[in-house]
């Protein structure tokens, strides 16, 4: 592993300043290998002593270091299960916020994206209005069949490919280098880490795919009373440009102008929570960066969510086991919720149910003995997790990731309505989903799916039978590698592609049956 003169100069920087900043001021020399605390006691030489250390250290050094380590601190928020819970939370403060590069580099952008001159492309096209490390966005003004509409348009930053490359490349090599030498560092799996970063960033300098993940998001929430998305404009739309449709609304930022235009916070509160668990649970598809800046309240009275560059999606096994275990909780049934940890297969069989039962009990008496305002389920998912790491449930990256951002979620939620009651905002969400997608209606279209594929099977099975029936023939005509295929063989080639056709027939007879049951209920 060479260290060539960029990496050895760029990594000497970021070292230096997070020495500077006091990172490491609280790491104590004697509890590290002899080479390591050598170093920490050198890092420490060059400490601020006016400034705090630890988790707001690191969070001041990565600011400094530029818009990869900034990406990096805000993708190590997401996951508390490498970095510790208090580190997590003060990542998840750390503003993507650097200077506009200006209206006449961006016009060039677009114009080269899109293959037109601006003119033809837009009526106007102002100067930034917002900028950070991937991209800065401009009003603009289009004009539409149903008349002239004002957007906003996404462009990337010029050169941040080659740079977030430079950077991701350092980072490789120093996780290579802690997997290698350090136990701790093969405990985190430094090395995936960087990967996961890496290809958060190749979806996040790729506008193409974030358009699809709005429009996805904004098909999902069309029937929603409560909650909106903007609308993609393909037309205007590239790798490196993207053009929504700009929401006239109140950021939930700014929460005396959310008032003073006329809204009833509290139900905005409940709108945001319950809209978070609607799309994970309904959808398995959430906005994962649920902050206030990315939310507006508009004339309606609508939540509306921006920039969808960091999404979440959990698989039909995932959506239950969050219903089932918030439900669990809710109804007191600790019994339950053990059991679909285990029928997960979150929790290695080898434990007890009942053990895993009581140590969730623990967990989740406590919250009915206080007030219902002092409930908070995101703190319910970190102390399921830290309980769960005691009966060797691995971590499940999407679970802390959608653990992530409901403290997000709670914390905006609470921001507009102190008192927010988080059991009786979530349970009917949470109800719904249960008899929808485990009743017995549930069961019974699933049932239906079951059949449905069992007929896709049986009508493949006669194809592949005689696929082999041809190959074994074949093999048998010429005694490849002295292989002979016998009349007993070719028999029950036969029986099979006989019993496989009676399958399809009896398959089809149900699905039938089934479909006409329905008809007529």
């Amino acid at each position: 592993m060479i260290l060539g003169f960029g990496h050895f100069w760029r990594l000497a920087r970021a070292a230096y300043v997070l020495a500077h900043e006091g990172v490491f001021a609280k790491l104590d020399p004697v509890l590290l290998p002899p080479p390591a605390g050598a170093l920490v006691r050198f890092a420490n030489l060059f400490a601020r002593r006016d400034r705090e250390g630890g988790a707001k250290a690191l969070a001041r050094a990565l600011a400094q270091l530029g818009p990869s380590y900034v990406k990096l601190g805000q993708f190590l928020a997401t996951r508390p299960d490498v970095v510790g819970g208090e580190i997590a939370n003060e990542l998840t403060a750390l503003q993507d916020r650097v200077e506009p590069f200006g209206r006449e580099p961006a016009v060039t952008i677009v114009e080269r994206s899109l293959g037109k001159p601006i003119d033809e492309l837009f009526v106007s096209f102002g100067e930034p209005i917002a900028a950070a490390s991937i991209a800065q966005v401009h009003i603009a003004r289009a004009l539409y069949a149903d008349g002239e509409r004002k957007v906003a348009v996404k462009v990337l930053r010029p050169g941040v490919e080659r740079q977030f490359a430079r950077d991701l490349a350092d980072m490789y090599l120093v996780a290579r280098l802690a997997e290698r030498y350090w136990a701790e560092g093969r405990r985190l799996r430094a090395i995936e880490v960087v990967d996961t970063l890496a290809r958060t960033v190749k979806l996040e300098t790729d506008f193409r795919l974030e358009a699809a993940a709005a429009s996805e998001f904004r098909d999902n929430v069309a029937n929603d009373p409560d909650f909106h998305a903007p609308e993609v404009d393909w037309d205007r739309t590239a790798k490196e440009v993207l053009t929504l449709e700009w929401i006239e609304g109140v950021p939930l930022s700014d929460l005396p102008r959310v008032a003073a235009a006329g809204h009833n916070l509290k139900e905005i509160g409940r709108c945001v929570l319950q809209g978070f668990l609607r799309h994970a649970m309904r959808d398995g598809f959430f906005h994962a960066d649920m902050h206030q800046g990315n939310l507006f309240v508009d004339a309606s009275g609508r939540v509306v969510a921006i920039d969808f560059g960091i999404m979440g999606r959990l698989g039909h096994k995932e959506r239950r086991f969050l219903a089932e275990i918030l439900h669990g909780f809710i109804t007191r049934d600790y019994r339950r919720v053990a059991e679909v940890h285990f029928e997960a297969g979150y929790v290695p069989p080898a434990h007890s149910v009942e053990e895993f039962s009581q140590a969730l009990r623990a967990i989740g008496e406590p919250l009915h003995t206080v007030n219902a305002a002092d409930i908070s389920m995101a703190r319910l998912l970190t102390l399921l997790f830290e309980v769960t790491a005691l009966f060797d449930m691995r971590t499940r990256t999407e679970l802390v990731l959608l653990q992530k951002t409901m403290v997000v979620a709670e914390g905006v939620a609470r921001s507009l309505d102190p008192k927010l009651n988080i059991w009786k905002t979530s349970e009917p969400v949470v109800r719904d989903w249960i008899e929808g997608n485990l009743g017995p209606k549930a069961k019974i279209e699933d049932t239906g799916r079951g059949l449905v594929e069992l007929a896709k099977m049986a009508g493949r099975l006669p194809a592949v039978l005689e696929e082999a029936e041809t190959t074994l023939s074949r093999i048998s005509e010429q005694s490849v590698t002295g292989v002979v295929l016998s009349p007993r063989s070719l028999a029950a080639l036969a029986h099979a592609r006989r019993s496989s056709d009676r399958a399809l027939l009896v398959g089809m007879a149900t699905i039938l049956a089934v479909a006409y049951w329905f008809s007529v209920r």
